[in-house]
């Protein structure tokens, strides 16, 4: 029977009210066990102050277990705040979109996020606390690691100041060297594309690095020609803009040796497309022609020569635009046109088939049946210089074929669109037409997951996100490249596919006896791999991944 304390007695002092975190423990034991394991972007203090809270004694068992009601919402939103998961900001910015998906798709997402094994590992630690609860009191535990956690996160930066060998960079970046004097202290590097990446990774150090990365981009430009000499040559630019397509997800798919890459005079090995989305990778593509902006600036004018359609618009060539599906989604075809500055009317997409149907139930056409009604649109001009850009996206995640509400397999609709692509090569090449076709993938899949992210989820550019594969291919030539792909190896994006249409612009290799193509491929613009959505920012720094969320503190990329 409990005794009843009578009413009016005083209340215990409040160094006699202490109680343990209860059920709490288990919250903070599964936080460590994420933790140890990488999928957690651990906050200490604030993990400390709400322990301090938690612990804070008093007298009344009511007021207790009134600060337990209010604390749950804080734990769970705590919770969330110390995952990788999207942030509200990036919710709200992205609600609209969510709302346009098929509710199968909703459906399919959500339950990628549940990871049996981790459900089992959640249980299994359940069950231990609850064992050995009964002798150990864990708060103490709990306590002392979060104070240890706090402590490594103080002397952090302190430690940082001193680099290690692990610190320090295994090689020189590309783009940019440095010496060393006998003291260990870095010289003033080589002036490169890319800036020095010679500090230690501290938080003010790689912001710092980043804003001279802007800085330093601010200043690039690709040199286009005031005009076309007497005897340059007409020939097509097609530039094929796909939709979730990285050399992770064709290793995934095991697509690697597929005959489509045997096709490419130039491959471009280690392109960063920048981004995880479409409508900013678009305008990225179609601004090509200066040095990489952030995310913020894609949103704000630039100057014509910016543009790379603009500018072989001003020497001849027609533009034309192309998709294999509406453009309606997330306002796709209105940011193209808005901020890549591409203004031509969007090809006639009457009577095309469906080929499937994408997340939000909308059609996504043949890509066979596009690109054969471009053949026929382009044979009726003969003689002309023409530029057109071609976005498609049948690998994005949530497409399904007509009549089946599941997700079709990647794999499968990777090996159709190769199998299309390899097609439509090999009959271009056997009409005699010159055509320059450029391959850049928008991003990739996501296909594996990773700690940070699901299988599926874009929110953060991460290295196998925007490690791109980028072909070119030049159809029609008197004297053929020979053998395998001009493998570009440098670090490269946008600023290198516009320098390459630049020096190919008069057409003169189509009819050349002999392709100079070292002259072509040397010294192309290199670009360091700097990536970066709205709210999450990935950049490589001495050879590793780094990330910074919602302009919080910069951490390594978990691997």
């Amino acid at each position: 029977m409990t005794k009843k304390v009578p009413a009016g007695t005083p209340l215990a002092p409040l160094w006699q009210s202490w109680r343990g975190l209860g059920g709490w423990n288990f919250y903070y034991l599964l936080k460590f066990g994420l933790l140890w394991t990488g999928y957690l972007n651990f906050h200490p203090l604030a993990n400390l102050v709400f322990v301090a809270f938690l612990l804070f004694p008093l007298p009344s068992l009511k007021l207790h277990r009134l600060r337990n009601w209010i604390a749950l919402p804080v734990g769970i939103g705590l919770f969330w705040h110390d995952t990788w998961l999207p942030g509200p900001e990036s919710i709200m910015s992205q609600g609209s979109q969510l709302a346009g998906f098929s509710m199968d798709y909703l459906i399919d997402l959500v339950t990628r996020f549940i990871n049996w094994e981790m459900v089992g590992a959640a249980f299994v630690l359940l069950v231990a606390w609850l064992f050995l609860s009964q002798w150990i009191r864990v708060t103490v535990f709990v306590v002392a690691a979060l104070i240890w956690l706090n402590v490594l996160t103080i002397a952090g930066p302190a430690i940082s100041l001193f680099p290690s060998a692990a610190q320090a960079p295994a090689a020189a970046t590309a783009g940019a060297t440095a010496t060393a004097t006998e003291t260990g202290s870095a010289i003033a590097p080589v002036p490169g594309d890319i800036p020095a990446q010679t500090a230690p990774p501290t938080t003010q150090n790689l912001t710092a690095w980043l804003n001279s990365f802007y800085a330093a981009e601010a200043k690039r430009v690709t040199t286009f020609p005031t005009s076309l000499p007497a005897d340059s040559q007409p020939f097509e630019l097609l530039v094929i803009n796909i939709c979730s397509l990285s050399w992770s997800d064709i290793d995934a798919a095991g697509l690697s040796n597929h005959p489509l890459w045997k096709h490419f005079d130039i491959l471009f090995k280690n392109f960063n497309s920048a981004t995880s989305y479409s409508g900013p990778a678009a305008i990225r593509l179609l601004r090509a022609s200066c040095g990489q902006p952030s995310h913020k600036n894609l949103y704000s004018p630039e100057g014509s020569q910016c543009y790379l359609f603009e500018n072989l618009a001003k020497l001849g060539f027609t533009q034309h635009l192309m998709m294999d599906h509406n453009g309606v989604f997330g306002d796709f075809l209105k940011e193209v046109r808005e901020y890549g500055g591409m203004q031509s009317p969007l090809m006639d997409q009457k009577g095309l088939p469906t080929g499937l149907l994408s997340f939000d139930n909308s059609p996504v056409y043949d890509d066979t049946a596009v690109l054969n009604r471009w053949m026929e649109g382009e044979e009726r001009e003969p003689n002309t210089r023409s530029a057109t850009f071609y976005n498609l996206l049948p690998l994005h995640d949530g497409n399904h074929f007509p009549g089946n509400s599941k997700t079709a397999d990647y794999k499968v609709r990777a090996q159709k669109l190769f199998d299309e692509l390899d097609a439509f090569l090999t009959n271009l090449e056997k009409s005699g037409r010159k055509v320059m076709v450029v391959i850049v993938p928008e991003h990739g899949a996501a296909l594996k997951g990773d700690k940070m992210q699901v299988s599926g989820l874009r929110d953060i550019p991460s290295p196998d996100i925007t490690h791109v594969p980028v072909g070119i291919k030049f159809v029609g030539m008197k004297a053929p490249h020979e053998g395998d792909a001009i493998e570009i190896t440098q670090p490269s994006s946008m600023l290198a596919v516009s320098e390459l249409v630049a020096r190919s612009v008069d057409g003169k290799n189509f009819v050349a006896d002999q392709v100079d193509w070292d002259a072509l491929t040397k010294n192309l613009p290199q670009t360091a791999p700097v990536s970066e959505n709205s709210n999450a920012i990935v950049i490589q720094y001495q050879n590793k991944p780094y990330v910074r969320l919602n302009g919080g503190d910069w951490v390594p990329y978990p691997q």
